[in-house]
């Protein structure tokens, strides 16, 4: 086997409505708008048997999408862990529910691509 180590890497898109409860007064941030975001997992480990792959990129596919299920079209705030619904608390929330299931997550990237945006969490 191995030791090299390889990364593997699925991103998925949602649009989300948010506000930030704390933010500057009287900045744009306070008052509900939306985004466009991306968000990108990678797991990371040495290929395992039998099929000599780090990670099923299908399983990895289908959680990811499955939690920006969760988020499409709504509102952040509502969301537990949301309230204050910055890039940094977003990579978050994906990092908590996949790491479950994927124990190699090295990464998770939380970015809004249409004004140039992003925030990584290294784990």
């Amino acid at each position: 086997m191995t030791s090299q180590i390889f990364e593997i890497t699925k991103v998925a898109t949602f649009d989300a409505a948010h506000y930030l409860p704390d933010g500057p007064a009287e900045s744009p941030y306070t008052r509900l708008h939306g985004h466009s975001f991306q968000v990108e997992a990678t797991v990371a480990g040495t290929p395992q048997p039998p099929v000599g792959w780090v990670a099923d990129l299908a399983e990895l596919d289908g959680a990811l999408r499955a939690v920006a299920l969760e988020l499409d079209h709504g509102l952040l705030n509502e969301k537990p862990g949301l309230d204050s619904p910055t890039l940094e608390n977003l990579c978050l929330y994906f990092a908590e529910r996949l790491k479950v299931q994927f124990p190699g997550l090295a990464r998770v990237k939380v970015s809004r691509p249409t004004i140039g945006e992003s925030c990584a969490l290294s784990l």
